[in-house]
């Protein structure tokens, strides 16, 4: 599956610490990113993750066109929700065209491990028979 791997900057060592703890597991999906989180994530565990712009600079858009096209499977988007960010309005554009395409978003560490223990179990596998061209 195709897991999209987002955070905003005082979620970023969250969401390292987080695929550190679940390395082994994401080790069997294509992982994307935007992408200083990207960065942060493979050098931090050798993960092999395609990576976008930052992003503020499109990166989250580059990210809404790939889910748009059915070409992702699951979204952890690790995001502060106490600091106003003027990219707030691309967030909505993220979570809203995940409602409209049934993927799976995990916005904080604690549904994250659901997903991913859900991904591990198989109780993911839906996805790929919603879209078998992507699998």
């Amino acid at each position: 599956m195709t897991i999209a791997l987002v955070a905003h900057d005082t979620k970023k060592e969250l969401m390292i610490q987080f695929c550190i703890a679940y390395c082994q597991i994401l080790s069997h999906h294509h992982l994307i990113a935007t992408s200083t989180t990207g960065r942060l994530v493979a050098e931090a565990t050798g993960l092999n993750i395609q990576r976008f712009l930052p992003g503020g600079h499109g990166g989250d858009q580059q990210i809404i066109s790939r889910i748009a096209c059915d070409e992702v499977d699951m979204l952890l988007f690790f995001r502060d929700p106490i600091s106003a960010k003027p990219t707030e309005p691309n967030e909505m554009n993220l979570l809203r065209i995940c409602d409209v395409h049934n993927i799976p978003v995990a916005t904080n560490i604690a549904t994250a491990e659901v997903l991913i223990h859900g991904l591990e179990n198989g109780d993911l596998d839906w996805r790929t028979i919603l879209n078998p061209q992507n699998h």
